[in-house]
């Protein structure tokens, strides 16, 4: 062994289903670091999907990614509660649009069915239109899923981070791991920092999982990016809809959406492109334009309403219909690779699964001989009270009642509080997804110079 640091257990990745693995390993007596290439937790696909805490009722029956969805989305769910992460209980509408998709929804309650989620239930167009006024002409029949839901993505794996580093589990943030060597029964990752050695190593590195995989001798898949599109309305478009309208899905995609968000705006989107670039998140004028033509289809006067921003994602998808979950006992190594949209929906879930890995192949856990602390989020959702809101808590500290993003109702004391917490955001897109600060309206045209300037005053 060399002079690199050890650990127990090394996490590659701190997206949320890596952030929801070191959460769960901080639960036992383990050291563990968890290295992330970028300089915050949860900034690749985590932060920029459709922010939808799913039932897993259209995921194929019998598969990993199936099971680990259903549990997942009951822990998140608590999770949450007990969390603060923002959370809606909107329900989903399924809607046909015309006689074949109408014909494919009894396979497809019969596919739920299979799934184990029986709350799913055939609506028809008179109770549709009437639960949706604003919706499209022309639709032809529809399911309704009650337990579909909107949460807060950025939320979601800051809360599991904070919670793994308050329990004792190190992140070391823009570090990427460039090479991986076994002597002696240990790994040894040469990184962008300092080499770390390991005992067991979990790779959570979302779209290079594939690539990290074959750093530790394995080829079991190859990710090809696939680019999601979003735009995201003001928030005067919110009262057209009270529900997630979903499309009938494809073999290939689940189709493009309407979804209200946890922050007060409508989404509408994701286009589905398989690109060879896994760095390409641009939004372009085709997918922009095929979008418009959804959204004019499914919700008429969506489109009166402004545009606040459009984004894109990459999802990891791969030749696989399913999560790639492997364990190479000999070699000490988990693989998390090809999660995909559901991959914030099933996190937690698979932090459990990967846990089990490490058992089944003969790892002795002995638990901390305390609860984790689960750490309180700041309220994000646009439902809730926020801080300019809370008449006792401005009392208290008038910083709460000063606003610096108007758009966005955002206080300098919220500002103030993103800065000193246990996983401080170090530029302004951190700031951002920890307050909602810059992503209104004018998206940072009136406040943005001073919320900079006071990021670069907070820093330690």
């Amino acid at each position: 062994m060399n002079s690199a640091e050890s650990y127990d257990v090394a996490v590659i990745g701190a997206g949320v289903v890596g952030c929801a693995i070191a959460r769960q390993l901080a639960r036992y007596q383990l050291r563990t670091v968890v290295l992330e290439k970028a300089n915050d937790v949860g900034t690749g696909t985590s932060k920029a999907n459709t922010a939808i805490l799913h039932t897993g009722f259209d995921t194929v029956p019998g598969t990993l990614e199936s099971s680990l969805v259903r549990r997942g989305h009951d822990l998140l769910a608590d999770y949450a509660a007990r969390s603060g992460i923002a959370l809606e209980k909107t329900g989903a509408i399924l809607v046909a649009w015309d006689q074949e998709q109408l014909d494919r929804l009894d396979g497809l309650i019969e596919k739920v069915h299979t799934n184990g989620y029986a709350p799913a239930r055939r609506m028809s167009t008179v109770e549709l239109y009437q639960r949706e006024p604003h919706l499209g002409p022309g639709a032809t029949g529809a399911v309704h899923i009650p337990d579909e839901w909107i949460i807060c993505p950025w939320s979601t794996s800051i809360a599991f981070a904070t919670e793994a580093v308050s329990a004792g589990v190190e992140f070391r943030l823009g570090v990427e791991v460039v090479n991986a060597t076994r002597d002696l029964g240990w790994w040894t990752l040469t990184t962008s920092g300092e080499p770390v050695q390991a005992d067991w190593v979990i790779n959570a590195g979302g779209l290079s999982s594939d690539s990290l995989d074959r750093l530790f001798g394995h080829e079991g898949f190859t990710i090809t990016p696939r680019r999601g599109q979003l735009i995201v309305f003001d928030k005067l478009a919110r009262s057209l809809l009270s529900s997630i309208l979903l499309p009938v899905p494809t073999e290939r995609t689940k189709g493009v959406l309407v979804a209200p968000t946890v922050y007060g705006n409508v989404l509408l989107g994701p286009t589905a492109e398989d690109l060879s670039d896994r760095r390409d998140t641009a939004s372009t004028a085709d997918g922009i334009a095929g979008l418009l033509g959804a959204g004019r289809a499914i919700l008429p006067r969506l489109l009166d309403e402004e545009v606040t921003a459009t984004y894109s994602g990459l999802r990891a998808a791969t030749e696989h219909r399913d999560f790639q979950i492997s364990t190479d006992t000999e070699r000490h190594y988990v693989c998390v690779g090809g999660i995909r949209s559901t991959g914030l929906s099933a996190s937690l879930a698979i932090g459990e699964y990967a846990i089990e890995q490490l058992v089944h192949a003969g790892v002795r856990l002995s638990e901390v001989d305390h609860e984790p602390m689960i750490p309180q989020m700041p309220q994000l959702a646009e439902h809730g009270i926020r801080p300019y809101q809370n008449a006792e808590l401005i009392e208290s500290d008038p910083a709460y009642g000063t606003l610096v993003c108007f758009c966005e109702r955002v206080s300098e004391g919220e500002l103030r509080d993103a800065m000193a917490s246990t996983l401080a955001p170090s530029d302004l897109g951190g700031l951002s997804r920890r307050t909602r600060v810059t992503n209104g309206r004018c998206q940072g045209f009136y406040c943005g110079a001073g919320v900079a300037a006071r990021l670069a005053g907070m820093k330690p």
